[in-house]
């Protein structure tokens, strides 16, 4: 059947001049009735040198409902001569760099500000024995999520448009980078401070890098549950169930949040609150909707789950 593929730009979208050059149709495009999305984004690609199908963005209808990739266009009723609006996403880049560009940036500002402190607050001084806790249990969540990029993560979406990379960086690199780095390790907590004594009970640290560890790890487990739900190379989407996940739907979320709120505990730090808050509300977002998608699109869905944090929401 041939489809025709329409423009459709949005405010503050940048459009490629091969796609911009025209105003409503663009071409048309011939595929087999039983054609999925991802056929249909490989023949708009053919027409538009320029749109690899990643950048492609397609959608159908007042509505302008979504043609997800993986999917097949019979789901969408689409009939021949059926009119496909096509906006550009722009220029992308693989969301497994995007993960390690997000996560580099707190190893590095924590390591250069902790390691340099003449440079970063013009003054030497022995950091306490909280402050040094803190800055190996940091360490090791950020490069636990490097590790995880590499090795754990199957990601649905190959690619996302390049500007973004900045707009997430800012919240890794600024607030639980930089931020968080420059208060946490200051003079103002150093060895033989009023702060460091208050904060260095050694029963207080225990306890709370033990609640750590626990949620790094459960953290972990999530990780691999998802994992496993999907085959290599592929968008599969099941439910998940095991450890955390029979509570909430992205028990991920959860223990990263409670991970977070030891380390705001251990430094009772304004700029850990901060990041605190911040992610939390972010994973909040997250999770509802990601909720929503399960329970959308499997009609079995387990109907006692919350989104993210237990018997609450």
């Amino acid at each position: 059947m041939q489809l025709k593929i329409v423009k459709r730009s949005s405010s503050g979208t940048r459009k490629d001049k091969d796609v911009s050059s025209s105003q409503g149709v663009l071409f048309t495009v011939e595929v087999s009735s039983d054609a999925s999305v991802d056929d249909l984004k490989k023949a708009i690609a053919k027409k538009g040198k320029m749109l690899c199908p990643d950048r492609q963005r397609l959608t159908i209808g007042e509505s302008k409902e979504v043609l997800e990739a993986g999917t097949s266009l019979t789901k969408y009723n689409i009939s021949d001569g059926e009119m496909v609006f096509l906006r550009d996403l722009g220029r992308q880049i693989g969301w497994q760099t995007v993960f390690y560009i997000e996560y580099f940036g707190p190893i590095m500002f924590h390591y250069l500000i902790y390691n340099f402190p003449s440079i970063v607050y013009g003054r030497t001084f022995e950091h306490s024995e909280v402050q040094r806790r803190v800055y190996l249990l940091v360490m090791g969540h950020f490069v636990k999520r490097e590790l995880e990029t590499a090795f754990v993560h199957r990601f649905s979406h190959g690619t996302m448009p390049l500007l973004n990379v900045f707009k997430n960086s800012f919240h890794y690199h600024i607030l639980s980078g930089l931020n968080l780095a420059y208060w946490v390790y200051g003079p103002g907590s150093a060895q033989g401070t009023a702060l460091a004594a208050k904060l260095g009970s050694p029963t207080l640290m225990a306890v709370l890098t033990g609640v750590f560890l626990f949620a790094e790890l459960s953290n972990l487990s999530a990780h691999i549950t998802l994992r496993n739900l999907r085959p290599p190379g592929t968008r599969v989407r099941r439910i998940p169930y095991g450890y955390g996940f029979d509570m909430v739907s992205c028990p991920n979320y959860l223990f990263e949040t409670i991970a977070w709120v030891s380390i705001t505990l251990l430094t009772r730090s304004m700029a850990s609150l901060l990041f605190l808050l911040v992610s939390t509300a972010q994973m909040y977002v997250w999770a509802i909707k990601k909720h929503k998608q399960y329970r959308r699109e499997f009609p079995d869905y387990p109907k006692s789950r919350k989104a993210i944090f237990p018997l609450i929401a």
